[in-house]
């Protein structure tokens, strides 16, 4: 009998993240995400798994971003009472990511209803606060390197990715087959992050492919950054920076805490951290101390290198004040939360900026920024762009394309084959193509919903 795998998510997209292993009877969930991005992916997360989720015997999770765990409340919910693998640093991060994503949809489920905007009635949250509450008591954490039983006779083990903290590679192996999976891989040269481990022996691969097409500038984030604050502080504007809770706003705030202590960017400019949810994973850092590069003092100052906003008192106050300043706010490609809020009341003056700090799925407001549009559509309205909009290119916390292959060189044997998952058709198509020709290997972009062997 052979061990299949069920493309649920992350196949032709960038988002979704879930493979479903099934084995004599057994299914093992790798990665839980939410879609995200355009509505009809979006629309997905709606829909029944093909599998009950009380046939499911286990979930392991890469690691924590939404678009990998996400879905985990609404499962537990509809009757998956298995273990959550994950190592520690996802772990505690899915302790702040999950509860606040089920908050941050009983919010805009509230908002959309008092103010009108939703096509149904009511409008309701995907999953509640509680939902995710429920789902932490699942979790078994494993150190990184230690072998695991998902379900009797199958092991697991979790190798280091870099990307974001407690981030893993999965080596999942099942009737003598051993399959890897990627998961999200960092840049070798990450601010925070420490390099992927190299690859693992294995027969078939995942491997993940948002930057499958692109190579990231050689110019590093803070060459990027501050010149860019620098020209919005003189000018006495806004820069409003949507960021990702777990990663991205930690990166940028030791980029700015570096460009201050070299004087690139004035010490006086207020900094504020309007994410409550980046402060909670801020502090990870120091108890996580093996997992990146930052040194005991570098992790501290990190945490003090802005004003942290932690109520929603606080972040309305923000808006009496004058610039310039930078608000660091999620989300990373502004679908939700609180720069929502920045935006509409910044966007329209040219004096402000907004900063893009990294991917943005397509169909995301994000994305719409990035592309040059005159108008965002915001909590049912669309608001005018006249402020300043720039895109670091060099803040991905993915690995590019050729960091990618060069991961994958690291595999000791060629695989049977390989799947490019976790990507923009494009991307996805452009790294098969150069895992074929320059590696010889077997490669395909799966179709969402198909299995392999078919």
């Amino acid at each position: 009998m052979s061990v299949n795998i069920t493309f649920l998510g992350g196949a032709g997209t960038v988002t979704g993240s879930r493979y479903l292993v099934q084995h004599a009877g057994k299914s093992v969930l790798v990665d839980c995400g939410l879609f995200q991005g355009y509505k009809q992916l979006r629309l997905r997360n709606w829909r029944p798994l093909p599998v009950a989720p009380d046939k499911i015997d286990a979930v392991i999770l890469t690691h924590a971003h939404l678009d990998h765990s996400g879905y985990l409340p609404l499962l537990a919910r509809e009757g998956f009472s298995g273990h959550v693998y994950a190592t520690a640093g996802t772990r505690d991060l899915c302790g702040i990511l999950l509860p606040d994503s089920g908050h941050i949809q009983e919010e805009d489920a509230d908002f959309a209803n008092r103010h009108g905007f939703s096509k149904h009635t009511p409008a309701l949250p995907l999953y509640t606060r509680r939902d995710a509450l429920d789902c932490l008591r699942l979790f078994r954490s494993v150190p990184f390197s230690r072998e695991f039983e998902p379900v009797p006779g199958w092991h697991a083990t979790f190798s280091m990715a870099g990307h974001i903290l407690g981030a893993a590679s999965v080596l999942l192996e099942a009737a003598g087959r051993r399959i890897l999976f990627s998961g999200d891989l960092g840049r070798p040269d990450d601010l925070l992050m420490l390099p992927a481990d190299p690859a693992p022996a294995a027969d078939t691969v995942l491997i993940e492919s948002t930057y499958g097409d692109r190579v990231h500038p050689v110019e590093d984030v803070m060459a990027e950054l501050g010149p860019a604050l620098k020209r919005v502080a003189a000018r006495g504007g806004v820069a409003v920076v949507p960021v990702f809770a777990v990663g991205r706003a930690q990166a940028l705030l030791h980029a700015i805490a570096r460009l201050k202590a070299g004087g690139a960017l004035p010490a006086s400019l207020p900094v504020f951290l309007d994410s409550p949810m980046a402060i909670k994973t801020t502090g990870l850092f120091e108890r996580h101390p093996g997992e990146h590069r930052l040194s005991t003092r570098e992790a501290h100052a990190m945490g003090h290198a802005a004003t942290m906003v932690e109520t929603t008192e606080q972040s309305k106050a923000l808006a009496k004040r004058h610039g310039p300043m930078v608000i660091l706010a999620g989300s990373g490609m502004a679908t939700g939360g609180r720069v929502l809020h920045h935006l509409a009341l910044y966007a329209g003056d040219h004096r402000n900026m907004i900063v893009l700090t990294g991917y943005q799925a397509p169909g995301t407001r994000g994305a719409t920024l990035a592309s040059g549009a005159k108008t965002v559509r915001l909590h049912g309205q669309d608001i005018a762009v006249n402020a300043e909009v720039v895109q670091l290119q060099s803040a991905s916390a993915h690995a590019d394309a050729n960091q990618l292959m060069q991961w994958l060189r690291t595999l000791p044997r060629a695989p049977d084959e390989v799947y490019v998952v976790h990507g923009d058709m494009g991307a996805s198509d452009e790294l098969r193509k150069r895992i074929e020709h320059e590696l010889k290997w077997r490669a395909m972009v799966p179709e969402h919903g198909s299995t392999w062997p078919g």
